[in-house]
């Protein structure tokens, strides 16, 4: 990681309760030596396990699911978004084996769950009592930006191309689209997920 992302050693007493303890959310490797890693700044010096429990504790209420039988470049695109947009975790569908570059290691801050076939993510997501969203656009689909979306829901994304299986679509409640406006056909699957994710931020989260 180049020296000039993130910050230096810890300028100044390390942070403490009010015992004078150490406080045991920052890494003494980090506050010593400095914190190149991809963080926010509020989480600067804290451990990995501080950063995940921070985060379970704040957590939306939809998950994410990729499907993945082709190791498809854009599911690290998707679950770095998902990270950022507060996802309570991701799903791999298909080959357990995903690119892992485009998601910058922001996956080490999720909870990632694998399943070996749609049935596999169906019996969970039923379990759960969730249902699958299916992000497509695809004949008889429905615009995202009128649909009401559920607070309780897993958004279900297809491969760059050729987008949901037969299999995906069947197991969804609904398939919705993004609309659009220009002369492509579609957009990539890394940004209408992140379309996707967003509005249902828009829709259930609490933005101040």
């Amino acid at each position: 990681m180049s020296e000039d992302v993130g910050v230096g050693p810890y300028d100044g007493a390390w942070p403490a309760l009010p015992d004078g303890s150490p406080d045991p959310r920052f890494d003494p490797e980090l506050l010593a030596h400095g914190d190149r890693r991809n963080v926010v700044d509020r989480y600067r010096y804290w451990t990995h396990e501080a950063i995940v429990a921070e985060l379970d504790a704040h957590r939306h209420d939809f998950h994410v699911a990729v499907e993945n039988w082709g190791h498809d470049f854009n599911i690290g695109s998707v679950i770095r978004t998902a990270n950022a947009m507060g996802a309570k975790a991701f799903h791999i569908v298909g080959k357990r084996r995903w690119n892992r570059r485009g998601a910058m290691v922001t996956d080490r801050y999720q909870h990632e769950f694998h399943h070996p076939d749609v049935a596999s993510l169906v019996d969970w997501a039923g379990a759960e009592g969730l249902p699958l969203i299916g992000i497509d656009n695809l004949p008889g689909s429905k615009p995202i930006e009128t649909y009401a979306l559920p607070r309780r829901c897993v958004l279900v994304f297809g491969q760059e191309g050729p987008g949901l299986t037969p299999e995906m679509q069947e197991a969804c409640v609904d398939i919705l689209h993004i609309e659009q406006f220009g002369s492509t056909r579609s957009i990539n699957a890394g940004a209408a997920a992140a379309i996707a994710m967003h509005v249902w931020v828009l829709r259930h989260a609490r933005v101040v």
